[in-house]
Protein backbone atom coordinates (compact mmCIF):
# COMPACT_ATOMS: atom_id res chain seq x y z
CA UNK A 1 0.00 0.00 0.00
CA UNK A 2 1.48 3.34 -1.08
CA UNK A 3 1.24 5.93 1.70
CA UNK A 4 0.46 9.40 0.38
CA UNK A 5 0.53 12.56 2.49
CA UNK A 6 -2.01 15.15 1.35
CA UNK A 7 -1.74 18.42 3.24
CA UNK A 8 -4.69 20.77 3.41
CA UNK A 9 -6.95 17.85 2.60
CA UNK A 10 -9.98 19.28 4.39
CA UNK A 11 -9.94 22.32 2.15
CA UNK A 12 -11.57 22.83 -1.21
CA UNK A 13 -9.06 21.43 -3.72
CA UNK A 14 -7.41 19.04 -1.27
CA UNK A 15 -10.66 17.29 -0.39
CA UNK A 16 -11.56 16.91 -4.05
CA UNK A 17 -8.11 15.43 -4.72
CA UNK A 18 -8.50 12.89 -1.91
CA UNK A 19 -11.82 11.71 -3.34
CA UNK A 20 -10.31 11.52 -6.82
CA UNK A 21 -7.20 9.66 -5.65
CA UNK A 22 -9.02 7.11 -3.50
CA UNK A 23 -11.16 6.21 -6.48
CA UNK A 24 -8.28 6.16 -8.98
CA UNK A 25 -5.74 4.31 -6.80
CA UNK A 26 -7.04 1.31 -4.81
CA UNK A 27 -3.46 0.75 -3.60
CA UNK A 28 -3.12 4.19 -1.96
CA UNK A 29 -3.52 4.94 1.73
CA UNK A 30 -3.93 8.69 2.19
CA UNK A 31 -2.80 10.53 5.30
CA UNK A 32 -4.65 13.84 5.36
CA UNK A 33 -2.96 16.57 7.42
CA UNK A 34 -5.01 19.72 8.00
CA UNK A 35 -5.00 22.19 10.89
CA UNK A 36 -8.69 22.99 10.25
CA UNK A 37 -8.30 26.74 10.01
CA UNK A 38 -11.32 28.76 8.91
CA UNK A 39 -11.46 27.18 5.43
CA UNK A 40 -10.80 23.60 6.53
CA UNK A 41 -14.04 21.67 6.86
CA UNK A 42 -14.42 17.97 7.69
CA UNK A 43 -17.82 18.05 5.99
CA UNK A 44 -15.85 18.27 2.73
CA UNK A 45 -14.70 14.70 3.39
CA UNK A 46 -18.09 13.01 3.56
CA UNK A 47 -18.87 10.19 1.11
CA UNK A 48 -15.26 9.17 0.51
CA UNK A 49 -14.91 6.31 -2.01
CA UNK A 50 -13.14 4.15 0.62
CA UNK A 51 -12.82 5.80 4.03
CA UNK A 52 -10.77 2.86 5.36
CA UNK A 53 -7.84 4.09 3.26
CA UNK A 54 -8.12 7.65 4.56
CA UNK A 55 -6.50 8.79 7.82
CA UNK A 56 -7.21 12.30 9.06
CA UNK A 57 -4.61 14.00 11.26
CA UNK A 58 -5.19 17.45 12.68
CA UNK A 59 -1.94 19.37 12.56
CA UNK A 60 0.12 22.20 11.12
CA UNK A 61 2.55 21.70 8.25
CA UNK A 62 4.91 24.15 9.99
CA UNK A 63 5.15 21.82 13.03
CA UNK A 64 8.43 19.95 12.53
CA UNK A 65 7.78 17.34 15.24
CA UNK A 66 4.34 16.52 13.88
CA UNK A 67 5.69 16.19 10.36
CA UNK A 68 8.52 13.92 11.55
CA UNK A 69 6.00 11.63 13.26
CA UNK A 70 4.00 11.34 10.05
CA UNK A 71 7.11 10.48 8.03
CA UNK A 72 7.84 7.64 10.41
CA UNK A 73 4.72 5.97 8.96
CA UNK A 74 6.53 5.57 5.63
CA UNK A 75 5.32 8.49 3.50
CA UNK A 76 6.21 7.94 -0.17
CA UNK A 77 4.35 10.74 -2.00
CA UNK A 78 3.54 14.27 -0.81
CA UNK A 79 0.97 16.61 -2.36
CA UNK A 80 1.13 19.98 -0.64
CA UNK A 81 -2.18 21.85 -0.95
CA UNK A 82 -1.93 23.43 2.50
CA UNK A 83 -1.85 27.20 2.13
CA UNK A 84 -3.55 30.43 2.95
CA UNK A 85 -4.97 31.30 -0.46
CA UNK A 86 -7.21 34.36 -0.52
CA UNK A 87 -5.69 37.58 -1.87
CA UNK A 88 -8.02 39.87 0.08
CA UNK A 89 -7.13 38.19 3.38
CA UNK A 90 -3.42 38.47 2.58
CA UNK A 91 -3.82 42.22 2.28
CA UNK A 92 -5.42 42.35 5.73
CA UNK A 93 -3.39 39.64 7.51
CA UNK A 94 -0.19 38.85 5.63
CA UNK A 95 1.62 37.13 8.52
CA UNK A 96 -0.57 34.00 8.34
CA UNK A 97 0.41 33.59 4.69
CA UNK A 98 4.14 33.72 5.38
CA UNK A 99 3.85 31.20 8.23
CA UNK A 100 1.79 28.63 6.34
CA UNK A 101 2.77 29.10 2.71
CA UNK A 102 6.52 29.60 3.16
CA UNK A 103 7.51 28.18 6.55
CA UNK A 104 5.08 25.28 6.12
CA UNK A 105 6.51 24.36 2.73
CA UNK A 106 10.03 24.59 4.17
CA UNK A 107 9.12 22.19 6.99
CA UNK A 108 7.72 19.64 4.55
CA UNK A 109 10.71 19.94 2.24
CA UNK A 110 13.12 19.49 5.14
CA UNK A 111 11.35 16.29 6.13
CA UNK A 112 11.47 15.08 2.53
CA UNK A 113 15.21 15.81 2.46
CA UNK A 114 15.86 14.13 5.80
CA UNK A 115 13.65 11.06 5.51
CA UNK A 116 13.23 10.65 1.75
CA UNK A 117 10.23 10.60 -0.56
CA UNK A 118 9.50 9.28 -4.04
CA UNK A 119 7.59 12.32 -5.30
CA UNK A 120 6.82 15.77 -3.86
CA UNK A 121 4.15 17.89 -5.58
CA UNK A 122 4.27 21.56 -4.62
CA UNK A 123 0.93 23.07 -5.61
CA UNK A 124 1.62 26.65 -6.65
CA UNK A 125 -0.56 29.13 -8.58
CA UNK A 126 -0.64 31.16 -11.78
CA UNK A 127 -0.72 34.28 -9.62
CA UNK A 128 3.05 34.03 -9.04
CA UNK A 129 3.51 35.40 -12.56
CA UNK A 130 1.56 38.60 -11.89
CA UNK A 131 -0.55 40.31 -14.52
CA UNK A 132 -0.16 40.15 -18.31
CA UNK A 133 -1.82 42.47 -20.85
CA UNK A 134 -1.51 40.17 -23.85
CA UNK A 135 -0.16 36.72 -24.60
CA UNK A 136 0.26 34.02 -21.98
CA UNK A 137 2.77 33.03 -19.33
CA UNK A 138 4.92 29.96 -19.95
CA UNK A 139 6.74 28.05 -17.26
CA UNK A 140 9.88 30.03 -18.13
CA UNK A 141 8.27 33.45 -17.66
CA UNK A 142 9.73 35.53 -14.81
CA UNK A 143 7.80 35.59 -11.55
CA UNK A 144 6.31 38.94 -10.57
CA UNK A 145 3.92 38.47 -7.60
CA UNK A 146 2.00 41.64 -6.77
CA UNK A 147 0.28 40.88 -3.46
CA UNK A 148 1.25 39.11 -0.21
CA UNK A 149 -0.59 35.91 -1.17
CA UNK A 150 1.12 35.46 -4.53
CA UNK A 151 4.46 36.48 -3.01
CA UNK A 152 4.15 33.79 -0.34
CA UNK A 153 3.27 31.18 -2.98
CA UNK A 154 6.20 32.30 -5.14
CA UNK A 155 8.48 31.88 -2.13
CA UNK A 156 7.31 28.30 -1.57
CA UNK A 157 7.48 27.61 -5.31
CA UNK A 158 11.13 28.63 -5.57
CA UNK A 159 12.06 27.00 -2.27
CA UNK A 160 10.72 23.70 -3.59
CA UNK A 161 12.83 24.06 -6.74
CA UNK A 162 15.87 24.89 -4.60
CA UNK A 163 15.41 21.65 -2.65
CA UNK A 164 15.42 19.78 -5.94
CA UNK A 165 18.59 21.42 -7.24
CA UNK A 166 20.42 21.42 -3.88
CA UNK A 167 19.22 18.26 -2.15
CA UNK A 168 17.78 16.17 -5.02
CA UNK A 169 14.32 16.11 -3.43
CA UNK A 170 12.09 14.81 -6.28
CA UNK A 171 9.93 17.91 -6.59
CA UNK A 172 7.36 18.77 -9.25
CA UNK A 173 5.81 22.25 -9.18
CA UNK A 174 2.34 22.94 -10.57
CA UNK A 175 0.94 26.40 -11.31
CA UNK A 176 -2.79 26.24 -11.85
CA UNK A 177 -5.34 28.82 -12.94
CA UNK A 178 -8.43 29.76 -10.89
CA UNK A 179 -10.38 26.75 -9.58
CA UNK A 180 -14.12 26.50 -9.08
CA UNK A 181 -16.60 23.81 -8.11
CA UNK A 182 -18.58 22.40 -5.15
CA UNK A 183 -17.46 22.93 -1.55
CA UNK A 184 -15.44 26.06 -2.29
CA UNK A 185 -15.30 28.42 0.69
CA UNK A 186 -17.72 31.29 0.00
CA UNK A 187 -15.20 34.11 0.34
CA UNK A 188 -13.97 33.17 -3.14
CA UNK A 189 -15.37 34.98 -6.16
CA UNK A 190 -17.72 32.39 -7.70
CA UNK A 191 -19.24 30.93 -4.49
CA UNK A 192 -19.48 34.41 -2.95
CA UNK A 193 -21.48 35.68 -5.91
CA UNK A 194 -23.66 32.56 -6.03
CA UNK A 195 -24.52 32.63 -2.32
CA UNK A 196 -25.00 36.41 -2.22
CA UNK A 197 -27.37 36.17 -5.17
CA UNK A 198 -29.31 33.41 -3.43
CA UNK A 199 -29.62 35.67 -0.38
CA UNK A 200 -30.62 38.66 -2.47
CA UNK A 201 -27.47 40.53 -1.41
CA UNK A 202 -25.26 42.72 -3.62
CA UNK A 203 -22.48 41.12 -5.66
CA UNK A 204 -19.41 43.29 -4.87
CA UNK A 205 -17.46 43.53 -8.13
CA UNK A 206 -14.04 45.17 -7.97
CA UNK A 207 -13.26 48.14 -10.23
CA UNK A 208 -14.96 47.96 -13.63
CA UNK A 209 -15.39 44.17 -13.44
CA UNK A 210 -13.27 43.56 -16.52
CA UNK A 211 -10.43 41.72 -14.81
CA UNK A 212 -9.78 38.46 -16.67
CA UNK A 213 -9.15 35.05 -15.13
CA UNK A 214 -8.63 31.61 -16.65
CA UNK A 215 -10.97 29.12 -14.96
CA UNK A 216 -10.59 25.37 -14.45
CA UNK A 217 -13.04 22.96 -12.84
CA UNK A 218 -11.56 21.53 -9.64
CA UNK A 219 -11.82 17.90 -10.74
CA UNK A 220 -9.76 18.68 -13.85
CA UNK A 221 -7.08 20.21 -11.62
CA UNK A 222 -7.05 17.06 -9.48
CA UNK A 223 -6.77 14.87 -12.57
CA UNK A 224 -3.79 16.91 -13.80
CA UNK A 225 -1.95 16.53 -10.50
CA UNK A 226 -2.63 12.80 -10.45
CA UNK A 227 -1.33 12.58 -14.02
CA UNK A 228 1.89 14.39 -13.08
CA UNK A 229 2.55 12.16 -10.07
CA UNK A 230 2.95 9.30 -12.53
CA UNK A 231 4.20 10.95 -15.71
CA UNK A 232 5.66 14.30 -14.64
CA UNK A 233 9.41 14.84 -14.62
CA UNK A 234 11.02 15.80 -11.33
CA UNK A 235 12.55 19.26 -11.21
CA UNK A 236 10.02 20.54 -13.74
CA UNK A 237 7.24 23.11 -13.44
CA UNK A 238 3.92 22.61 -15.22
CA UNK A 239 1.22 25.18 -15.92
CA UNK A 240 -2.29 23.75 -15.49
CA UNK A 241 -4.79 25.89 -17.39
CA UNK A 242 -8.44 25.51 -18.14
CA UNK A 243 -8.38 27.51 -21.37
CA UNK A 244 -11.38 29.55 -20.20
CA UNK A 245 -10.46 33.23 -19.99
CA UNK A 246 -13.52 35.20 -18.87
CA UNK A 247 -14.05 38.70 -17.50
CA UNK A 248 -15.30 38.79 -13.92
CA UNK A 249 -18.39 40.73 -14.90
CA UNK A 250 -19.32 38.02 -17.41
CA UNK A 251 -19.09 35.40 -14.65
CA UNK A 252 -21.44 37.54 -12.55
CA UNK A 253 -23.93 37.77 -15.42
CA UNK A 254 -23.83 34.00 -15.99
CA UNK A 255 -24.49 33.29 -12.31
CA UNK A 256 -27.42 35.71 -12.18
CA UNK A 257 -28.94 34.26 -15.35
CA UNK A 258 -28.71 30.72 -13.98
CA UNK A 259 -30.43 31.83 -10.77
CA UNK A 260 -32.95 34.09 -12.53
CA UNK A 261 -31.79 37.01 -10.38
CA UNK A 262 -31.69 40.68 -11.47
CA UNK A 263 -28.46 42.19 -12.79
CA UNK A 264 -29.11 45.12 -10.48
CA UNK A 265 -27.52 42.98 -7.73
CA UNK A 266 -24.10 43.70 -9.28
CA UNK A 267 -22.47 46.53 -7.33
CA UNK A 268 -19.14 47.97 -8.42
CA UNK A 269 -16.84 48.63 -5.47
CA UNK A 270 -13.45 50.29 -5.05
CA UNK A 271 -10.70 48.18 -6.58
CA UNK A 272 -8.41 46.33 -4.20
CA UNK A 273 -4.70 47.25 -3.93
CA UNK A 274 -2.42 45.48 -6.40
CA UNK A 275 -5.32 43.90 -8.29
CA UNK A 276 -3.92 41.95 -11.24
CA UNK A 277 -5.75 42.78 -14.47
CA UNK A 278 -5.37 39.55 -16.41
CA UNK A 279 -4.02 36.05 -15.86
CA UNK A 280 -3.29 33.79 -18.79
CA UNK A 281 -1.40 30.50 -18.89
CA UNK A 282 0.33 28.73 -21.74
CA UNK A 283 -0.32 25.08 -20.82
CA UNK A 284 1.17 23.50 -23.95
CA UNK A 285 3.95 21.81 -21.96
CA UNK A 286 1.43 19.71 -20.04
CA UNK A 287 -0.57 19.05 -23.20
CA UNK A 288 2.58 17.78 -24.89
CA UNK A 289 3.06 15.28 -22.08
CA UNK A 290 -0.49 14.06 -22.72
CA UNK A 291 -3.00 15.83 -20.47
CA UNK A 292 -5.80 18.30 -21.23
CA UNK A 293 -8.86 19.38 -19.20
CA UNK A 294 -12.11 17.56 -19.95
CA UNK A 295 -14.92 19.60 -18.42
CA UNK A 296 -16.85 22.14 -20.49
CA UNK A 297 -16.70 25.51 -18.70
CA UNK A 298 -20.30 26.58 -19.23
CA UNK A 299 -21.69 23.25 -18.08
CA UNK A 300 -19.33 23.03 -15.10
CA UNK A 301 -20.26 26.55 -13.98
CA UNK A 302 -23.98 25.74 -14.17
CA UNK A 303 -23.41 22.53 -12.21
CA UNK A 304 -21.50 24.51 -9.58
CA UNK A 305 -24.31 27.05 -9.24
CA UNK A 306 -26.80 24.18 -8.89
CA UNK A 307 -24.68 22.55 -6.17
CA UNK A 308 -24.86 25.68 -4.00
CA UNK A 309 -28.61 25.86 -4.56
CA UNK A 310 -28.95 22.25 -3.41
CA UNK A 311 -26.54 22.55 -0.46
CA UNK A 312 -27.76 25.67 1.26
CA UNK A 313 -27.19 24.23 4.76
CA UNK A 314 -23.47 23.78 3.98
CA UNK A 315 -22.77 27.38 3.01
CA UNK A 316 -25.18 29.09 5.39
CA UNK A 317 -23.34 27.49 8.30
CA UNK A 318 -20.09 28.99 6.99
CA UNK A 319 -21.35 32.50 6.21
CA UNK A 320 -21.25 33.58 9.82
CA UNK A 321 -18.54 33.88 12.47
CA UNK A 322 -15.10 34.33 10.90
CA UNK A 323 -16.53 34.80 7.41
CA UNK A 324 -18.84 37.59 8.57
CA UNK A 325 -15.95 39.33 10.34
CA UNK A 326 -13.78 39.16 7.23
CA UNK A 327 -16.59 40.19 4.88
CA UNK A 328 -17.44 43.24 6.95
CA UNK A 329 -13.76 44.24 7.14
CA UNK A 330 -13.39 43.91 3.39
CA UNK A 331 -16.61 45.37 2.01
CA UNK A 332 -18.32 47.12 4.92
CA UNK A 333 -21.59 46.33 6.64
CA UNK A 334 -23.57 47.98 3.83
CA UNK A 335 -22.89 44.90 1.67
Amino acid sequence: MTRVLVTGGAGFIGSHFIKFALKAHPDWHIVNLDKLSYAGNLENLTNLPDATRHQFVKGDIADHEAISRLWSQGIEIVVNFAAETHVDRSILWADDFIKTDVLGAFTLLEAAREFGVKKFIQVSTDEVYGSIESGSFSENSPLNPRNPYSASKAGADRLAFAYFTTHNVPVIITRCSNNFGPNQYPEKFIPLFITNALEGKPLPLYGDGKNVRDWIYVEDHCAAIDFLITLGQTGETYNIGGGNEVENIEIAHRILRRLAKPESLIQLVKDRPGHDRRYSLDARKLATVGWRPERDFAGALEATVDWYVQNEAWWRKIKGGDFKKYYTAQYGSRL
